[in-house]
């Protein structure tokens, strides 16, 4: 076994049939590992087919709402052994202050209840499937040390993901398993696409110390895989940024 191998590894991915997700576990499966995609829509299972015409691995397919504890401590808790845990799950929407009530607070709680909530639930449902060497990785943000206007919803949740990862590797250091965070900048996404305003892109963009446009999913990949390898193995309560420089700390 190298300092950068996971052959071998039954990795699980939230949020996995597009985007950051699916991009994750394309790098998973390329190098070795045997990957579950899990996402709430019922494009998960062509996601997995394609996936799996991509790398030549099986990729499995479930559907389920992270948001709902009950659906996932059954389906995750199904799944037998995990070795790695990719929390990506996540919802990205605006929630001004000002905006319409109910349709502002429904946002909010739908937002927390995904982006936060859900990464806990299926958390819990991972670990007992988890030995020692095991590796959970949490999607953040950019704006899990920052913010922007008119996103608390997300901003809250992203700021508590770093929350739930110390917490986490505290706990789960014991037991041999690591816990850190991911937190990229402005990366090309259909959820990017659809629900960050064109003034902000170009902002985020303008801030970017190596500013090639946007970052691709496919880029950002290999940093999660990395979380999983004996290279990372005392890596532990850490989040690390990956945005060309846009916030450096």
């Amino acid at each position: 076994m190298t300092m950068f191998d996971v052959s071998g590894k039954r990795v699980l991915v939230t949020g996995g049939s597009r985007g950051i997700g699916y991009a994750v576990g394309k790098a998973y499966a390329a190098a070795g590992a045997d990957v579950v995609l899990l996402s709430s829509g019922a494009e998960v299972s062509k996601s997995a087919e394609r996936l799996s015409g991509e790398t030549g691995r099986r990729i499995e397919a479930v559907r389920c709402d992270v948001a709902d504890r009950k659906t996932v401590y059954d389906k995750v808790g199904r799944l037998g052994r995990l070795d790695v845990v990719i929390n990506n799950a996540g919802l990205c929407r605006q929630t001004p202050i000002s905006g319409d009530r109910d349709e502002v607070d429904d946002i909010f709680e739908r937002t927390l209840a995904v982006n936060l909530s859900g990464q806990f639930y299926v958390t819990r449902a991972a670990v007992p499937l988890m030995d020692k060497g095991g590796a959970i990785v949490f999607t953040g943000s950019i704006w899990s040390t920052t913010a922007g206007a008119e996103y608390a919803a997300y901003c809250a949740s992203k700021h508590g993901i770093l929350g739930m990862t110390r917490a986490l590797a505290h706990e789960l250091g014991p037991k041999g398993i690591t816990v850190n965070a991911i937190l990229p900048g402005t990366v090309h996404t259909e959820m990017n696409l659809q629900n960050i305003t064109p003034e902000i892109r170009k902002l985020v963009l303008a801030q970017m110390v190596i500013n090639r446009g946007w970052i691709e999913p496919d880029e950002i990949a290999g940093l999660f895989v990395f979380f999983a390898t004996p290279a990372a193995r005392d890596i532990t309560g850490q989040s690390i940024h990956y945005n060309r420089g846009q916030v450096m700390v």
